[in-house]
């Protein structure tokens, strides 16, 4: 992300900005948890993505006019729409097996995931700090799961499939935003995140026995949208360095969330799991800001050393 004039004059803000989005996050998943107890998996994404896309369109379309639909990349929009939708239907299923706490942790390892394969499609060496990064955070994942232990279920390994979408969906965002406009992108995502599932409707459609789902459905579109919202403010008062390391805050509003609603709290090796996963995430940030730091220190000296005289 370009810096900006505003970079480093409010990094208390940002900071607080990027921690109001974790909440919304985790109270989201907490909400998205409860949803999918009573309620069919694609008839509530479906329900969900339709509420997300009328206040996005209803937000966007009257400062930006039709022409924020127009877009040269259409099969990358509906690819990117199908990813996250399936990142959705991971996370309702994988809630339904696992620990709000133990979830939110291991889904938070995609920072990782992402640099790591980025470098490589990139070419670019990787680090042994960033390997070490990902095998550790592995360890804390089975620390978690524990497989092999009685009740241990396969399903529990989904939230695995569920990062390396994830991962393939961040970095084709990172690819469009060269080309598309974000408001764009985000129309596009969420009318193919409401469009598909609803065409399985006739299909699926179940009568829902407890009315408050109903507003569950509503709440889950609406903290989706303010937390993207308030996520994407926090860049606009703080560097990406600054802001990255409070992402795994998440993790603790996800256990509050679940002592609260569930009375779900992690033992003691899922805690010591959720740790590592954290400090790989933390130290990963730490390591990209090093590196940027780097490259812009090497650009200006290959700048000065073109305008010597030789």
């Amino acid at each position: 992300m370009p810096a900006s004039a505003s970079h480093g004059q409010h990094p208390l803000r940002g900071i607080a900005l990027a921690v109001a989005a974790m909440a919304c996050f985790a109270t989201l998943d907490t909400t998205t948890k409860w949803v999918a107890a009573g309620m069919h998996v694609m008839m509530a994404l479906a329900l969900r993505y339709a509420v997300q896309a009328l206040i996005t369109t209803a937000v966007v379309l009257p400062g930006r006019g039709w022409q924020v639909w127009r877009t040269q990349h259409l099969g990358l929009h509906v690819l990117r729409g199908l990813l996250l939708l399936s990142v959705s239907v991971l996370a309702f299923i994988s809630l339904r097996h696992l620990p709000m706490g133990d979830f939110t942790a291991i889904v938070l390892l995609t920072p990782v995931v992402v640099t790591l394969v980025a470098a490589r499609m990139l070419g670019d060496s990787v680090s042994w700090q960033r390997k070490l990064l990902v095998v550790v955070g592995f360890g804390g994942t089975l620390l978690i799961l524990r497989p092999g232990a009685d009740d241990f279920q396969w399903l529990m390994l989904l939230p695995f499939l569920l990062v390396l979408i994830n991962a393939a969906f961040q970095l084709l965002t990172s690819r469009m935003t060269r080309t598309e406009s974000p408001m764009t992108m985000q129309l596009y995502t969420a009318w193919s995140g409401a469009i598909i599932p609803a065409l399985m409707l006739p299909w699926i459609w179940e009568p829902v026995a407890n009315p408050a789902l109903w507003g569950g459905i509503v709440a889950t579109a609406l903290l989706a949208s303010v937390g993207h919202y308030l996520f994407t403010l926090a860049f606009k008062h703080a560097p990406v360095a600054t802001v990255m390391p409070f992402n795994y805050t998440q993790i603790g509003f996800a256990v509050l969330g679940g002592w609260l609603a569930f009375d779900q709290m992690p033992d003691t090796l899922s805690w010591l799991g959720m740790a590592l996963i954290a400090a790989c995430g933390a130290t990963s940030a730490w390591l990209t800001q090093r590196e940027q730091q780097a490259k812009r220190y090497h650009s200006v000296l290959d700048e000065q050393s073109s305008v010597l005289p030789s």
